[in-house]
């Protein structure tokens, strides 16, 4: 199939050349110049403009952005639905909000285009591995693009999920139990790291990749990033959020769903960019308060 890729940062780049790999013609575009020239180079379609990349695809065009959430792909999608036409199919694989993906399938349908919403999960090692497709949106439409799904996933990576908005949603939650997986192996290797027994962490994490129950890709990478620096010195402990985190807890919230392992390692990530916190300023205050402990000046060991 011929399809189109707007946005080459490190998931649209990949994904490109595993298509092109697949036996597919892409047709790229981005802001970044640099970014298509490196594409077409891995034999990509250059396109100068959205323009030009709608021009050189085949009639239903199918379309697909991997540009950040909110405003940008906001943006691109209004500039996209002018020059789209009937029939055409439009794939946000993006990390967007489930409800705005509702939202922008009733919009371009008004116009007679297809929308589907791809929850994709795979990071940078989605090239050589495949990547895991949520898919939301018109079943007819899925079984359209399924040669270049299928092209994007491992065996049994890529599902129809749902009616729109079920594929980000899906993404959403994917993202949630993430949040609180990474932060259960921080919290027990820093218990490794800070006992008494001098243990070695790398070498343990390194042994449970090997038949214990806690055994997981995410255990993989937690013993590639320990080998040769069990310490992590070169890592700062600061932990930003891409934003999915915080619709999971919303959701919850506003669902009555208790999800407290998701809020307490979303809460984690926020304490871990506070130089000082105030919080615990106040704690220790308090506890000097009533039981006499004692309190460090700021900086002091």
């Amino acid at each position: 199939m011929r399809i189109g890729m707007v946005g080459l940062g490190r998931m649209g780049a990949n994904m490109t050349t595993r298509l092109i790999r697949g036996g597919h013609e892409v047709v790229v575009f981005d802001v970044d110049r640099a970014a298509v020239t490196t594409a077409a180079e891995g034999g990509a379609i250059s396109a100068g403009t959205l323009e030009d990349l709608v021009a050189e695809l085949d009639t239903p065009r199918v379309v697909w952005l991997m540009v950040p959430a909110g405003d940008v792909t906001e943006e691109t999608i209004g500039k996209l639905r002018g020059l789209l036409s009937d029939d055409d199919t439009l794939i946000d694989g993006g990390n967007s909000r489930y409800s705005e993906s509702i939202k922008r399938a009733e919009e371009l349908a008004e116009g007679g285009i297809n929308f589907l919403d791809v929850g994709t999960s795979g990071g940078i090692w989605g090239l050589e591995n495949g990547y895991c497709l949520m898919v939301g949106g018109d079943r007819s439409v899925f079984e359209r693009v399924e040669p270049i799904l299928s092209t994007l996933a491992p065996e049994n990576g890529y599902a129809h999920v749902g009616q729109s908005g079920a594929g980000h949603f899906t993404k959403m939650v994917h993202n949630g139990i993430e949040y609180a997986l990474m932060q259960s192996y921080g919290e027990g290797f820093e218990l490794l790291h800070d006992s008494d027994f001098d243990l070695d962490t790398a070498q343990i994490a390194e042994l449970w990749r090997h038949g214990s129950v806690v055994r997981s890709w995410l255990l993989d990478l937690a013993a590639k990033a320990l080998e040769g620096d069990g310490d992590l010195a070169d890592v700062a402990p600061y932990i930003e959020d891409s934003g999915e985190g915080r619709w999971t807890l919303g959701y919850a919230i506003e669902n009555a769903v208790p999800v407290p392992t998701i809020a307490t390692a979303l809460f984690a990530r926020f304490a871990s960019r506070q130089d000082a916190s105030f919080a615990g300023k106040m704690i220790a205050a308090l506890r000097k308060e009533f039981g006499g402990h004692s309190t460090k000046p700021p900086g002091g060991g």
